[in-house]
């Protein structure tokens, strides 16, 4: 009978709708699953384009004063975290002064547990004592980083001035000033190493935001890889 037929089809009609919620619920609490095993975790080592979200530590090298800037780089904005400067004595044994500088820059990395470690490419200068001395001072931080497993990523003067300022060819002022505004900074942060390092730290959170910025900027950029990421 009609009747009969109809409330067949409204039975199943029924049967298929609770199948359809329990489906959905099924879905949905695997979802939530997914979602709270996927918390990032801000430790997590940082490459281009794998994070909008990242710490960044620059450095300024040098065995006199080592300037450092540690960055959190989110969407396009810099906020910066610490900023300062390692200084060495100049009667220190030089030996002495780099396990000081060696010292102290793990201690940033432990403290603040960057996911990359921004620098300006090493080149030499006109007086080849004080270019060996600061290339010196690099190595040690650089085995830093690599003991600590957060990749380096290199980049030429001109690369961090066109990032802070869009402009290659500017001045130092002008690039201090630059970062200044970019952090919100009252004051351009002293010594010069400090805001050169805050401006390296920005300088790979330029590049690493977009794939645009990365084709700005990668002319020439090389990165190594730590040894134990996490």
């Amino acid at each position: 009978p009609p009747a009969a037929v109809r409330r067949l089809n409204f039975n199943f009609a029924v049967l298929a709708n609770r199948k359809i919620k329990v489906q959905l619920l099924i879905v949905g609490k695997k979802r939530q699953r997914e979602n709270k095993n996927s918390v990032i975790d801000p430790k997590q080592k940082t490459h281009f384009g794998e994070k909008s979200n990242m710490i960044i530590l620059g450095i300024d090298p040098g065995y006199a004063i080592v300037g450092y800037g540690i960055v959190r780089a989110e969407c396009g904005r810099y906020q910066p975290v610490d900023y300062g400067a390692i200084t060495t004595p100049a009667g220190m044994e030089f030996g002495r002064r780099l396990e000081l500088i060696y010292e102290e820059t793990r201690l940033l990395f432990s403290r603040f547990h960057p996911q990359a470690l921004s620098l300006e490419r090493l080149y030499f200068q006109t007086n080849k004592t004080t270019a060996i001395g600061v290339a010196e001072a690099r190595g040690v931080i650089l085995l830093t980083a690599q003991q600590a497993g957060v990749p380096v990523f290199e980049y030429t003067p001109l690369q961090i001035k066109q990032a802070v300022t869009g402009y290659g060819q500017a001045k130092k002022p002008q690039v201090m000033e630059m970062t200044r505004r970019l952090l919100c900074l009252r004051e351009v942060p002293k010594p010069d190493d400090t805001a050169d390092a805050l401006a390296m730290a920005i300088c790979h959170g330029q590049a690493s935001g977009s794939d645009l910025r990365r084709r700005l900027l990668s002319g020439s950029i090389r990165t190594t890889t730590g040894r134990n990421p996490q």
